[in-house]
């Protein structure tokens, strides 16, 4: 750890703390992951085989680790090869004591139960409360399907915690939905469909007895475009990922179930997450002061200021201290500055550290860890860790639990979530019938229109139809047995090749030659621990052919060759393709050949040629998109289970495109330069890979386009309509009596200091539908914060209003003193500085013909 607490470091006078075990991180991987249990495939068997290898490695690593002059050892290309973390000690500033939970404002009364019952526990029940016990998803769990427990203290009536994968919805059990992605609710710009989603998916984790559903995530944020996890997430910009993640957070608790947001902090590539067997240890996000609260922190704080009662820390390390045993951004950021309430919970498997973990401020691991339970107990006994912080521990764990009213009718632990679903169980459906408009809602908002020349769209009554590409029909498969098992249907690995590649990322396995494709039918989600396994799916070419039938239309389809044969006579011609991507591992690339050879095979025999993509991220579209039989492309990311139909529903007019891109396309991948792809270990890092956020601070996607004056394929923000939309009437006006001090002032509440919120300036526009067809606007509000090296403009607002044609409506955004503030790294507080701001309203990034100045 780059952090250096010499307050406690010993269990029992004249005992080292235990070092970690590097080998040991896949056995709890496991118990979450069973498809590293499964010996299918060549690769995955060999993986599985030298397992041992690496853990014997990974022993001999930390032996050789006590060796060398501050940390360096042999040559690396030049410069000494760094073989001791101790080289790194003092990069992360240390904070400690961990702060206790205060119990302020909403908290009080859960706060003040959580004290009298944690007053009557024995030392052993508190390290309980801390310490996940053994269960697993699928068919290796013994306790129940969730993804973690916490055992209960039937004495004090206390029930357990099941804790269970997802943001997208319940995860690895059967009669449950499959809702649209992290980046497809970021596409919709719909604040109030993201509060309508998150309250049908919290009530599917409370039926089924879960806890803690772990989502939404707002880490990655999505610094690297090919961040394999990039697409569990909403946006680049922290605004837009802030406003719909707080949005899920109110939606999801509003139904008596904890959210723990995720992954606190920096996480933003898979390649080298965790240490490997061959001494690597996970890569270092190191992020400066600024970057982190302008850019990182964000999200997270408007996740803490709508009340999030868990978060979950990162693999990462950060400032070369590991995420979980990080007491700057737990102890610092987290539990003083945003006065963070609730608890700290691991990801499974991130705890490398006993006694030091919690002095740093996480207070439960997941799913268990021999570095815990008895450990705690024996650290209070002896005096290494004060009881209080283990008190403190256990009243924010018991605290949420009485905070979320899950002391009162809710269900079972793990009501609905069997432990091996192969075996005769009950059925717990936890659908409700007042989602299905919501699931199909949700995956319509979120496709993007990006082309539409010759009114290839709406379809209207084709006579010929033809359907090309890999990405229409449905997968092969949909079960969790047969061929491919648990692992694929769990995983999200149905399409892409029965889960192959998400097996081996999530061995460690991050330097293998991933597909960048599904191949296997289409994607409603990617893969990994955030995949959806609804009881229902609605693949395109299904929705299709039943229009077709109505229709009376005629299909061809070709779903596998390369080269299809293109009937001539066709009125239009779909393909309908994908871009994968997975925990576990980052994506190779932002297009392949194989895809891009198929468009333009159909597109130079077909003259109205659709693009379909649905893609887990950026997907570069330069190879063909200028093709004049290219006539449409649509970017329809994860629609979830309604995908077919929502398709359906935009291609033939029946619902107009409203979505908007929560993300930049360039026209090369040359054009986000470094922020293409992961850093990798090289030179003196070998053994401890760097990843330095400071390189670029808060220049990431449009900020950086903007920056470097690069032109963009398609800008943050951008999308088509069925219809057109005019926008007049700026209007900017400080807010009577608001108080522009240069520096807040107010007490710490969740959230920060509360001052931090208070509406400084209101804007308003009005906007115009002046089209001939109803439909939705993203009404985007940027502003130019005065001062150097800062973005042109950042989003501050966005509505989303729905016009009937001819009709306009005025919106309206509120400017909080945070929103207009920089981030002062000597005063250590948001600064909002005297000076003009600039402000402009429209419908993207780039097109924006409103502007003023507001003057403070």
């Amino acid at each position: 750890m780059a952090e250096v607490n010499q307050k406690q470091q010993v269990l029992r006078e004249g005992q080292a703390a235990a070092q970690p075990d590097r080998s040991t991180w896949m056995g709890r991987l496991k118990q979450r992951f069973p498809i590293l249990n499964k010996k299918r495939g060549v690769a995955l068997a060999i993986g599985l085989l030298i397992l041992p290898f690496f853990g014997l490695l990974g022993l001999l690593a930390l032996r050789n680790r006590n060796g060398g002059g501050a940390g360096e050892g042999p040559s690396a290309g030049g410069q000494e090869l760094i073989t001791d973390d101790a080289f790194f000690y003092g990069q992360s500033e240390p904070v400690y004591p961990s702060p206790a939970m205060t119990g302020v404002g909403t908290w009080a009364d859960a706060y003040n139960k959580a004290v009298d019952l944690v007053r009557q526990l024995t030392t052993e029940e508190k390290a309980g409360l801390a310490s996940g016990i053994f269960s697993s998803t699928g068919s290796s769990g013994t306790l129940n399907g969730c993804s973690g427990n916490i055992a209960p203290i039937p004495r004090l009536n206390f029930s357990g915690l099941c804790l269970t994968d997802a943001g997208q919805g319940v995860r690895a059990t059967d009669f449950v939905s499959g809702y649209p992605s992290g980046i497809h609710v970021g596409a919709s710009w719909n604040k109030n469909l993201a509060r309508s989603r998150a309250e049908s998916m919290g009530l599917e984790f409370r039926v089924k007895g879960v806890h803690i559903a772990l989502g939404p995530v707002v880490g990655p944020l999505g610094r690297f475009v090919r961040g394999g996890r990039n697409w569990e997430g909403f946006s680049p910009d922290p605004y837009l990922c802030g406003a719909l993640a707080s949005e899920t957070v109110q939606g999801i608790q509003s139904q008596g179930v904890i959210t723990s947001t995720k992954h606190y902090i920096g996480n933003e590539q898979e390649t080298n997450r965790n240490p490997s067997g061959n001494g690597v240890e996970s890569v270092s996000s190191n992020i400066d002061d600024k970057t982190m609260h302008e850019l990182y922190l964000w999200p997270f704080q408007d996740a803490v200021k709508a009340g999030t009662a868990n978060i979950m820390c990162s693999y990462n390390r950060v400032n070369n201290s590991y995420g979980c045993a990080n007491s700057k951004t737990q102890n610092g950021l987290l539990k003083t500055e945003l006065g963070f309430q609730g608890a700290v919970t691991s990801d499974w498997g991130a705890l490398h550290a006993g006694l030091a973990t919690a002095q740093a401020g996480m207070d439960m691991v997941m799913p268990n860890s021999e570095l815990w339970g008895d450990r705690l107990v024996e650290a209070v006994n002896n005096g290494s860790l004060p009881a209080e912080r283990l008190d403190d521990m256990a009243t924010r764990i018991i605290a949420s639990w009485y905070q979320l009213g899950q002391d009162q009718g809710f269900p079972e632990l793990g009501a609905g979530m069997p432990a091996d679903l192969t075996k005769p169980h009950d059925i717990v459906d936890a659908r409700n019938i007042s989602s299905q408009q919501i699931l199909l809602n949700g995956a319509i908002e979120g496709h993007v229109l990006l082309k539409n020349i010759r009114n290839a769209l709406p379809l209207g009554n084709p006579r010929l139809l033809s359907v090309f590409g890999y990405s229409a029909k449905s997968p092969d498969q949909w079960n969790y047995k047969a061929n491919g098992g648990v692992a694929a249907w769990t995983f999200g690995g149905e399409s892409s090749y029965l889960g192959r590649d998400t097996s081996a990322g999530f061995g460690g396995d991050y330097y293998r030659d991933f597909s960048q494709i599904a191949p296997n039918g289409t994607l409603f989600s990617g893969g990994g621990s955030g995949a959806v396994t609804p009881a229902f799916v609605s693949s395109p070419f299904d929705a299709l052919n039943a229009r077709a039938y109505d229709d009376r239309t005629a299909i061809f389809w070709d779903f596998f060759s390369p080269e299809p044969d293109v009937a001539s006579e066709s009125d239009a011609c779909l393909v309908i393709v994908n871009a994968f991507a997975s925990e576990g591992y980052d994506r190779p690339g932002l297009h392949d050949d194989f895809t891009d050879g198929l468009i333009r095979h159909v597109a130079d025999r077909c003259n109205n040629t659709i693009v379909i993509f649905h893609n887990a991220g950026v997907r570069l579209v330069d190879q063909w998109i200028d093709h004049p039989n290219v006539t449409a492309l649509i970017f329809a990311h994860l629609p979830g289970e309604a995908s077919g139909r929502a398709l359906v529903s935009l291609l033939y007019g029946e619902s107009n495109p409203s979505g908007k891109l929560p993300f930049t396309v360039a026209r090369n991948e040359s054009d986000y330069e470094k922020l293409g792809g992961p850093d990798l270990p090289e030179g003196r890092f070998e053994k401890f890979p760097q990843s330095n956020f400071s390189t670029e601070g808060v220049f990431v996607d449009y900020r950086r386009f903007d920056a470097r004056n690069i032109t963009p394929r398609f800008e943050f923000g951008f999308g088509l309509s069925y219809t057109t939309f005019n926008y007049s009437n700026l209007q900017i006006s400080k807010r009577d009596g608001a108080n522009t001090d240069e520096y807040p002032t107010g007490a710490i509440r969740e959230g920060g200091q509360v001052d931090l919120w208070d509406v400084v300036a209101t804007v308003s526009a009005e906007v115009r539908n002046v089209g001939d067809v109803d439909g939705a606007e993203v009404a985007q509000l940027y502003v130019g914060i005065p001062g150097d090296d800062i973005p042109v403009r950042q989003l501050r607002g966005f509505e989303k209003p729905f016009l009937n044609a001819s009709s306009s409506a005025t919106v309206e955004f509120e400017l909080t003193r945070r929103d207009l503030s920089v981030w002062d790294v000597v005063a250590q507080k948001w600064h909002l500085q005297p000076g003009d701001y600039s402000v402009f309203v429209g419908g993207s990034s780039r097109d924006l013909p409103l502007n003023g100045t507001l003057t403070i």
